[in-house]
């Protein structure tokens, strides 16, 4: 006698969704893989081992790290990979946890850039940091059946006390450069009050010049015409009415002021008011 063996095989229907990928095996050993929608798969002989999503995926990756001059910082890589459809083998099957792999390249990559940088060049050079991970990356990982789409340094946060200390020397430097600025200003105030103030000077010294020239030309003019008009008169007799008049004048005008100024002049029993007056003045600008 002998034993016969009758093996059943079933047609099974197996749905896969969109942007995923479904891995087969025929006997244990893979065969193929199946697309999104409706397939057919003749079990037993036939089965899915597992299915892979060919939808961009992104990891967060934070890393400790010493840069140049002896700060520690916190580097956080964001990288965005995915399945190269035409790997999905090598994707399955060489790789049991790529996060952890991608994971241990960003380790290594960071850590063999960023300390040979100081912590200002750091954060001016996050794009060439990315780039240098993306590189090393692509190279590794495309051995797995894996895309590196894009690799970002989202952040990187140096220690505490470092971040206070950076906002202090800030602070500082603009404190400094606010004063260096207020001192500029005031310089430039006092520079044009001094050059507005020698100007008003100037002016005003061609005023009275002016002033000075109009009434020496007057007193001349008013002289001749006396002269011509009073017979017997000399020049002294019209210079001392003159000075008469503006003595009166001058009397009249401290007079009617609010705060009366008392002018001190030389007097004597003479009758010669003229002489008195014009020896005060003489005196008064000996004394000044």
């Amino acid at each position: 006698g002998g034993y016969h063996v009758t093996a059943k095989m079933v047609c099974c229907i197996e749905c896969t969704e969109e942007s995923t990928v479904g891995v087969v095996e025929r006997l244990g050993e893979f065969s193929g893989t199946i697309t999104p929608g409706l397939n057919f798969i003749m079990w037993p002989l036939s089965s899915v081992r597992g299915k892979l999503s060919l939808r961009v995926q992104q990891l967060d990756v934070s890393v400790e790290t010493k840069t140049k001059d002896n700060v520690f910082v916190n580097v956080v890589v964001s990288v965005q990979y995915r399945v190269i459809q035409r790997q999905v083998k090598d994707a399955f099957y060489k790789l049991t946890e790529p996060t952890s792999q991608i994971r241990s390249y960003v380790f290594d990559s960071v850590r063999s850039t960023v300390p040979r940088m100081e912590l200002d060049e750091a954060f001016e050079s996050k794009e060439e940091v990315a780039q240098g991970v993306r590189q090393h990356l692509a190279q590794e990982m495309q051995a797995f059946g894996y895309e590196i789409v894009q690799t970002l340094v989202t952040d990187l946060n140096p220690d505490q006390r470092v971040k206070q200390s950076m906002n202090e020397i800030n602070a500082n430097r603009r404190l400094k450069e606010a004063a260096q600025f207020r001192a500029d200003a005031e310089k430039i105030t006092l520079v044009k009050a001094a050059e507005a103030d020698a100007e008003s000077k100037y002016l005003s010294g061609l005023g009275v010049a002016k002033q000075r020239k109009a009434i020496m030309e007057g007193l001349q003019s008013s002289v001749q015409e006396f002269q011509t008009h009073v017979e017997g008169t000399n020049s002294s007799d019209v210079l001392t009415l003159l000075m008469m008049t503006q003595y009166f004048d001058m009397l009249l005008s401290v007079g009617s002021r609010d705060k009366t100024i008392t002018v001190f002049t030389p007097s004597s029993t003479s009758t010669d008011m003229a002489g008195q007056v014009r020896d005060g003045l003489m005196q008064a600008g000996a004394a000044k």
